[in-house]
């Protein structure tokens, strides 16, 4: 257990936090939430001792571990992937290399009698103890399951760590700090980097993790997977609330209610207060009761109340030009760099507001595809056309790159916007995080992610009708996010997103394009109709390759074919009595809609309530018979491509 007692933090004589406590019992998931600023990466780093507190102390126990992973970390280079992840196993190796000198030495004696020999074999005996216990017969299998949990392919291990990006030696740190076990994981904005597949991973590892964690994110259905309690620094203090994200963000409402109640009754009697010292003030008959009001006033406690991220703030895109019904049509699209293929032979169309995300690992090829449409990269063969009168307008994590460095942040969005949306311009701003005196900086002394929000407003005010966003929420807060979204749900153009972010996607788009092994496959629905169809079909992908994968060498038996056709025969009847459960509740369901049919057909005697019933309930079974029928076509088309295989 760590204890966090009366922890204050300043910076330039005014308090980030003060006197906050917090207790992490051993088994904690926890979200660390609050406004950007609110000192949330501050607190991580003074719980693993990278900085001092100004005052209050935090009370770790002896021999206890901590695994810190900031948002930006110095990599190291001249090794490889799986080297550098391999130095996670510090202890481990040491003991290896002692282990091989002492049986070296144990081999070059023979006097079996003596006593340096007995202390050399109870030596070795403790080695051995030591290593099973850390699990040194699983480092090398658990070493490469993480890596390619996080998405790194087993012909990516031996690659050197100098050729990645940033975001790739990220994940190496990330698999070193999770192979090391620590006792508390620090973890802040883990899934900046990381594509939905490797999310999902990491949010199954985190569950099963035995230790306790501390969580800062603005991936709300990250943080929902992951913690069962939120702690918010809001105006320097702590709240701790025993609840999911969620969950926290319903009470977080009602305590903001009930703050705004007591702020404003406190408002209405330091108002009335004042009036009676100002009314009273020079009559000698009241001095008594007025110096009573005077240091009434002094000793009150103001109550602040942080209400910025309860203000509603909607925006809408320009009206959208309308283009042809073609929008983007790719046809035997092929794209290479150097000998490695990303893109072979693409072929999909978008029509007119389409709303559709572009899914898959890092690397598969979604920014590159993203880029060839814009104009900004050839491709090898094949070609893509864009429509009649399309526009296009594009974000990408380098778009900060195209802004004024001499204008100011106000100046900048104040150029193009138009309308009643120019008297708006700061409660604009303020959603993206600039308040106060940041809208009279210069963009040239703005940092990477203040930048790319500035773009993002910039991109929300101009009237283009085809979207192609490229992970256009990496600096964003939820309110941010949010804020985006509405606009989104509500453009009439074209929209093309590229995006991890699960919470974002939902709702927002119609079609997700899948992105991998230089294909490209469609899928109607959203996100998570997606991610739902993917396990079905991963884990039957898993069942066939698996016992190739685990071991490349065949006994002459032929045991492994043997085992994997027992699991292949194991996954098809699983799938088919799937398909007949799907054909019973359709059943069911069937025969609960003739019944309320029929009670509909024949009201005599119901009253208008009954009747109304009637119909909610017949829409409803409507609706789930739908959904059911929709699921049983899945099941069906999944149980007859195995039968073909």
């Amino acid at each position: 257990m760590i204890s966090i007692n009366q922890l204050t933090v300043q910076f330039s004589g005014t308090d980030l936090f003060r006197g906050i406590s917090l207790l992490i019992s051993p088994k904690d998931k926890i979200g660390l939430v609050g406004k950007n600023g609110a000192g949330k990466t501050t607190l991580l780093r003074v719980i693993c001792g990278l900085q001092e507190p100004s005052s209050g102390e935090v009370v770790v126990p002896p021999g206890y571990t901590i695994g810190y992973l900031p948002q930006t970390m110095h990599h190291p280079e001249g090794r490889s992937v799986i080297e550098e992840t391999r130095t996670a196993f510090g202890e481990m190796i040491g003991l290896q290399a002692q282990l091989q000198e002492t049986e070296h030495l144990l081999a070059s004696r023979s006097d079996y009698h003596s006593t340096e020999y007995t202390r050399l074999t109870h030596h070795l005996s403790e080695l051995h103890e030591r290593m099973n216990l850390l699990g040194a017969g699983a480092m090398e299998g658990e070493l490469e399951r993480t890596l390619t949990g996080l998405g790194f392919q087993p012909s990516e291990f031996n690659r050197p760590t100098r050729e990645l990006s940033g975001g790739w030696r990220m994940r190496i740190e990330l698999a070193k700090i999770l192979l090391r076990k620590p006792e508390l994981l620090l973890l802040d904005e883990p899934t900046n980097h990381l594509d939905i597949e490797s999310i999902e991973w990491m949010e199954e590892y985190i569950r099963n993790f035995s230790g306790a964690m501390v969580l800062i994110s603005h991936d709300r259905a990250f943080l929902d997977n992951t913690t069962s309690r939120t702690v918010e620094l809001s105006l320097g203090r702590l709240f701790d609330y025993k609840v999911s994200y969620t969950q926290y963000t319903q009470l977080r409402r009602e305590r903001y209610e009930q703050q705004m109640a007591a702020y404003r009754n406190q408002q209405k009697m330091i108002q009335d207060t004042e009036e009676f010292i100002e009314r009273f003030r020079y009559k000698p008959t009241k001095a008594v009761q007025v110096q009573s009001r005077i240091k009434q006033l002094e000793k009150i406690q103001r109550i602040e109340v942080d209400e910025m991220d309860e203000n509603a703030m909607h925006v809408r895109f320009p009206p959208a030009t309308r283009s042809g019904k073609v929008v983007v049509e790719a046809e035997g699209l092929s794209k290479r760099f150097g000998t490695r293929e990303v893109l072979r032979n693409i072929g999909l169309t978008i029509h007119r507001g389409e709303k559709v995300a572009f899914a898959g690992r890092n690397g598969e090829g979604k920014t590159t595809l993203a880029r060839i449409i814009i104009g900004e990269l050839p491709c090898e063969e094949g070609r893509i056309t864009l429509g009649h009168n399309v526009r296009v307008g594009y974000f990408a994590q380098n778009q900060h790159e195209v802004l004024r460095e001499d204008l100011t942040v106000f100046e900048t969005i104040d150029q193009i916007a138009v309308g009643d949306v120019r008297t708006k311009i700061r409660d604009l701003l303020g959603a993206f995080l600039f308040g106060g005196s940041d809208i009279d900086k210069k963009v040239k002394v703005l940092s990477g992610g203040e930048r790319s929000r500035l773009a993002m407003v910039k991109l929300l005010l101009e009237p283009y009708n085809l979207l192609i966003l490229d992970e256009p929420t990496h600096h964003f807060d939820m309110r941010s996010k949010d804020v985006l979204k509405q606009a989104l749900m509500h453009y009439d153009g074209t929209l093309i997103i590229v995006s991890h972010d699960r919470d974002f996607l939902a709702g927002l788009t119609e079609k997700v394009y899948e992105f991998r092994d230089q294909q490209v496959r469609e899928h109607l629905g959203d996100i998570y109709e997606f991610l739902r169809k993917k396990k079905v079909s991963t884990l039957l992908e898993l069942s066939r390759k698996a016992p190739q994968e685990s071991s490349p060498a065949k006994d002459s038996g032929g045991k492994l074919d043997y085992l994997e056709k027992k699991e292949q025969e194991k996954q098809i009847r699983k799938a088919a009595s799937l398909v007949t459960q799907s054909e019973q509740t359709i059943a069911s369901l069937e025969q609960q809609i003739a019944e309320v049919e029929h009670s509909l057909a024949a009201p005599e005697g119901d009253s208008q309530g009954d009747m109304q019933d009637l119909f909610e309930t017949h829409h409803r079974l409507r609706k789930v018979l739908d959904d059911e029928m929709l699921l049983w076509a899945e099941r069906t088309e999944n149980f007859e491509q195995m039968q073909k295989k």
